[in-house]
């Protein structure tokens, strides 16, 4: 576990979350990106360490660097140049901010699509990254094509915004025939250019390829969790 990871456990549990779930709840994150940052498997920057500095009542910076700290319960130092979170922020938090709808079907395909019809499952809270980024939406990933990365009946959040590049996970969507349905993959980009797309699943392993005039959008998977 990195000293970061470290750091953040330790604010958690002294801000009387016993369990990395119960924080990230209280946060309005979703649980496994909050527990990737806590055991070292993702790192986190200033703007994750100021909502959990906010939440656990510790100086941001001093989760990054540990060059400072809270004293015995009293307000948290901040650093020159450091911004107090406002209260647009804090509302985001305790997950009063905007819902997106998660799209997606119970049975996928051979290779985990499912239609893109427009179909709403359900909404959920949009993750703090995503809730000033117009258009963001989530899918359940149908199947286990992309597992372990992606289980089945997980949620991904999706930036729409966001340019997508090698190795990036990603949601393609594609129509295979004119004026047919679109049908959307949940897989791991590895090109694109004007001749085809080309994906990358993981069971069984291989590549998926689709012509260029097929592909109707790729858009970046921000992050996933149980929703």
């Amino acid at each position: 576990m990195s000293d970061k990871a470290e750091r953040l456990r330790e604010a958690r549990l002294k801000a009387g979350y016993r369990f990395a779930s119960d924080a990230a709840n209280a946060l309005g994150v979703i649980a496994s990106t909050y527990r990737a940052h806590e055991n070292g498997q993702n790192d986190f920057e200033l703007a994750e360490a100021k909502i959990y500095g906010r939440r656990f009542n510790v100086d941001p910076v001093w989760l990054l660097d540990g060059d400072r700290r809270e004293v015995n319960g009293a307000a948290p130092t901040r650093p020159a140049g450091v911004d107090r979170p406002n209260a647009e922020v804090g509302a985001r938090i305790v997950g009063q901010g905007k819902k997106i709808p998660v799209f997606g079907q119970a049975v996928g395909g051979v290779d985990g699509e499912f239609l893109m019809n427009g179909n709403v499952l359900y909404e959920v809270m949009a993750p703090p990254i995503l809730s000033d980024i117009s258009g963001a939406y989530a899918v359940s990933v149908s199947g286990d094509s992309m597992s372990p990365r992606y289980e089945d009946g997980e949620v991904c959040f999706v930036d729409p915004s966001r340019r997508v590049k090698r190795g990036d996970y990603v949601i393609a969507q594609i129509r295979l025939e004119e004026n047919g349905a679109l049908l959307a993959y949940v897989k791991k980009f590895v090109r694109h250019n004007s001749a085809e797309l080309v994906l990358e699943q993981f069971n069984p392993p291989k590549e998926l390829r689709f012509d260029a005039n097929t592909v109707h959008s790729v858009h970046y998977i921000a992050l996933a969790g149980n929703a």
